[in-house]
C-alpha cells in the first residue's frame, strides 16, 4: 500500500526502530487526552455526561464539545478552556520521537518534508469528486464528509482519507454493510470492513471493550447500524437543502474471491478510508446514471 503513517514512514527509512516508535506511541496515548477526558480532568463534567452527548451525537452533525455546551453539560468559556489545554500538551508521534531521544529536531524537519512529498499523490486534502457526478454533487460531499466525521465521533479511530477511484468491481473484504437510497436520487452506499474494524465498530456501537465472543451476525449487525447512523444524518442534511431522500434498511453483502461487480447502469466510487496496514475500510458509492 502506497499510504503511510509518518511513524511507518519513518521506520522504512531506517531513520527509527520499531522498538523507539512504539516507546514514542505510549508517550503520545499517556499525554494526548481526547476533549472528554480533558474536560473530566479540568473537573468540567462527569463520564456519564460523556455517554449522554456520545449518544446525542448518534442523530446530530456536532463535534462533541459543541454538543455538550449545547446539553448544558460545559459553558462555552469552559469549552475554550478544555480546547486550549488540548492544544497546549497535545504531541505529535514526531515529537514524542524527538522527546525520547530517537530522532533530532532536525532530522525530524527533514523527514518530514520527505513524507509530505512521499505521500502527496494518495491523500485527499479534500473531498474530492468526479466532474461527471454533478447532479446532486453538494448532496454526495455531505455524504463523504458525515461518513468521515461518523467514524472518528462514533467509532473514535484516527484515519487517512485516500482519493477516490473509479471502478467496475469492489474488491473483496470480510463484509459489506450496504443501504439503498431512493427519493430524488437512486444509488447504494457501502461500507466495506475488515475483520478487525468490523470488531473495532462492533466495541464502538455495543460499549464494550471485547466482543471475541460475539457472533458474526450481531458483529455485522453493528456495521449495519453504524451505516443507518451515517445516512440517517446524510437524509436528514439533504432534506434541509430541500432535497429528499429514502433510505432503506441496510443489508450485509459478501463477495467472492473475485469481487463484485458494479450493476449496469450504475458507476462506482471507491473512497479509500486507510486505518492501518492490516485494517481495510473503504466507502463505496455505487450512483445510478
Amino acid at each position: 500500500m502506497a499510504v503511510k503513517f509518518f511513524g511507518q514512514f519513518l521506520v522504512e527509512q531506517d531513520a527509527v526502530t520499531g522498538e523507539s516508535l512504539l516507546r514514542a506511541i505510549e508517550l503520545q496515548e499517556r499525554t494526548n487526552l481526547k476533549l472528554g477526558e480533558m474536560a473530566v480532568t479540568l473537573g468540567y463534567i462527569t463520564q456519564r455526561d460523556i455517554d449522554t452527548a456520545h449518544a446525542a451525537q448518534l442523530s446530530k452533525d456536532m463535534k462533541l464539545g459543541d454538543l455538550l455546551v449545547e446539553l448544558g453539560f460545559l459553558t462555552k468559556a469552559q469549552l475554550d478552556e478544555v480546547i486550549s489545554r488540548q492544544k497546549a500538551t497535545h504531541l505529535y508521534i514526531g515529537e514524542a520521537l524527538v522527546k525520547i531521544g530517537a530522532l533530532t529536531a532536525e532530522k525530524l524537519e527533514y523527514y518530514l518534508e520527505k513524507f509530505k512529498a512521499d505521500q502527496a499523490p494518495y491523500i485527499a486534502e479534500r473531498i474530492e469528486l468526479p466532474d461527471w457526478l454533478h447532479e446532486y454533487r453538494s448532496i454526495w460531499e455531505i455524504t463523504v464528509d458525515l461518513t468521515y466525521k461518523m467514524i472518528t465521533r462514533v467509532i473514535g479511530i484516527q484515519f487517512r482519507p485516500g482519493k477516490f477511484i473509479e471502478t467496475d468491481c469492489i474488491r473483496p473484504n470480510t463484509m459489506y454493510a450496504a443501504m439503498d437510497l431512493s427519493g430524488d436520487l437512486t444509488a447504494r452506499y457501502l461500507l466495506s470492513v475488515s475483520d478487525g474494524l468490523q470488531k473495532t465498530i462492533a466495541r464502538a456501537i455495543l460499549r464494550e471493550d471485547d466482543v471475541e465472543g460475539e457472533s458474526e451476525e450481531i458483529l455485522e449487525d453493528t456495521v449495519m447500524e453504524f451505516v443507518n447512523i451515517v445516512l440517517g444524518n446524510v437524509a436528514a442534511k439533504a432534506s434541509q437543502t430541500g432535497v429528499t431522500i429514502d433510505i432503506n434498511p441496510p443489508i450485509t453483502l459478501h463477495a467472492p474471491p473475485e469481487g463484485m461487480p458494479v450493476p449496469n447502469g450504475y458507476r462506482g466510487l471507491v473512497f479509500p478510508i486507510h486505518v492501518g496496514d492490516d485494517d481495510l475500510m473503504e466507502l463505496i458509492l455505487l450512483v445510478k446514471l
